[in-house]
């Protein structure tokens, strides 16, 4: 029986080697290549052709979401499986519109993991039954939508940044841009949210389950 070849893109080597030992030990799965960062996940995706790419949206040097799109328009056919530690609040519906063909929280247990890769992995689609509410509230009712849906993907990061207490300095380093173009997200995030202050930013993050 041949296995399905994966590539697991994520920076924390402990997650690494247990979704290999996990994939490992199934009889129609295994671990093919690794990559521990943006630039790495592209080379080889860019390399040769996969079945599925299990991905974590926190990837150093390249926003999770931009780095969807990216691999996609490099292989349209390679399914991806977002297998992250963020709540289906924060990034499910927007990785899905990037083009994930699934979306997985770091708490699910490994029944369930190796059930949604085998089904991404077959051509399927796998959402929880969370994050297929939040795609129903969002075709069914997108004139209600939460202002924050209006941010960009780039705005949507640096807003969780600025929530999770980093300065514009770390968040400029962190994503490889300069302090200027972070204030200016920063300005487009307080008008977009209709806020004036760090501090209202806070309050509406957990407001919204965001934080």
């Amino acid at each position: 029986m041949n296995r399905l070849e994966v590539l697991l893109a994520d920076d924390h080597a402990i997650i690494r080697d247990g979704l290999r030992n996990i994939l490992d030990d199934t009889d129609d799965l295994r671990c093919a290549g690794e990559a521990s960062n943006g630039h790495m996940l592209l080379e080889m995706v860019r390399a040769r052709e996969w079945r599925l790419l299990i991905l974590d949206l926190s990837m150093p040097g390249r926003n999770g979401l931009d780095l969807i799109k990216l691999v996609k328009a490099e292989r349209p056919q390679l399914p991806i499986l977002v297998f992250t530690m963020h709540q289906e609040e924060q990034y499910a519906v927007r990785a899905m519109r990037a083009g994930a063909a699934g979306y997985l929280t770091k708490e699910a247990d490994g029944d369930v993991l190796l059930a949604a890769i085998r089904k991404v992995a077959r051509g399927g689609m796998y959402v929880s039954a969370k994050v297929a509410e939040l795609l129903a509230t969002e075709v069914a009712r997108p004139q209600h939508a939460p202002l924050h849906t209006l941010l960009s993907n780039r705005e949507f990061e640096v807003f969780r940044a600025i929530v999770d207490g980093r300065s514009l300095t770390d968040i400029a380093a962190d994503l490889s841009l300069s302090i200027k173009t972070v204030s200016t997200h920063k300005s487009h995030i307080l008008d977009k949210l209709q806020v004036a202050h760090d501090v209202d930013l806070v309050r509406y993050a957990l407001q919204h389950g965001l934080a």
